[in-house]
């Protein structure tokens, strides 16, 4: 476990991607090599969780990290939230695993949210609107949210613009509307003790993701 009095900070937001190419019928090679041209990264395909886990240690800082459970929309593989687990416990000393399920699942996305929290720990669930093809505050979503919330977990949401498919034809079928922060506020009403994390700075709607912020804080 993460000793918080010990390290000089905390990344809330670190992704636990595929590293190499090791499928080459779902374009997610493609997508990682128009990523990283997109963020100037100087890597073809993102590194191991290890590896991950190893730059962070060097610096003394602790990292959240997670998968996207995207493939229902987007097609591409990705590690399972056990995987990551598992991954995690043996970086427990400077990894804090968060966890995604795609709200689509329904029933089954509720119950696989119980069974992470009670027997890995997890500590919070990540959304990715744009990648995940949903809007926030669709009610589909909420038997989710409320799961979340009675766990005691943390839903940090993208929000704004994104590099998953920039600079591609058409940006890969990624639609930007789902990741306006301001359909959180329908969430933040029907769910006030839900912790909730807008990631990234909202662009292009700061002001939108600040009102909700310090409407309801």
């Amino acid at each position: 476990m993460v000793d918080i009095t010990k390290v000089r900070a905390i990344d809330i937001h670190t992704h636990a991607e595929e590293p190499c190419g090791c499928h080459s019928d779902d374009g997610y090679d493609e997508l990682q090599t128009t990523m990283a041209k997109y963020f100037g990264a100087p890597w073809e395909h993102p590194p191991t969780i290890a590896e991950t886990a190893a730059h962070y240690r060097a610096k003394n800082i602790a990292a959240v990290i997670f998968p996207v459970d995207a493939e229902r929309e987007t097609g591409y593989r990705r590690y399972s939230n056990d995987e990551v687990a598992e991954q995690v416990a043996e970086n427990s000393d400077v990894l804090i695993q968060f966890a995604s399920i795609d709200p689509w699942k329904g029933k089954m996305g509720v119950r696989d949210a119980r069974r992470l929290v009670r027997d890995y720990g997890v500590k919070g669930f990540k959304f990715h609107p744009t990648m995940q093809g949903f809007y926030p505050n669709d009610r589909m979503a909420y038997p989710l949210y409320e799961a979340i919330q009675d766990e005691g977990a943390i839903a940090l949401f993208h929000t704004g613009q994104t590099g998953v498919g920039s600079g591609m034809p058409g940006g890969n079928g990624m639609r930007l509307k789902y990741s306006n922060p301001m359909y959180m506020d329908d969430v933040a009403v029907d769910f006030p003790d839900l912790k909730i994390i807008l990631a990234h700075p909202s662009f292009p709607w700061q002001e939108e993701a600040l009102s909700v912020a310090t409407h309801k804080p």
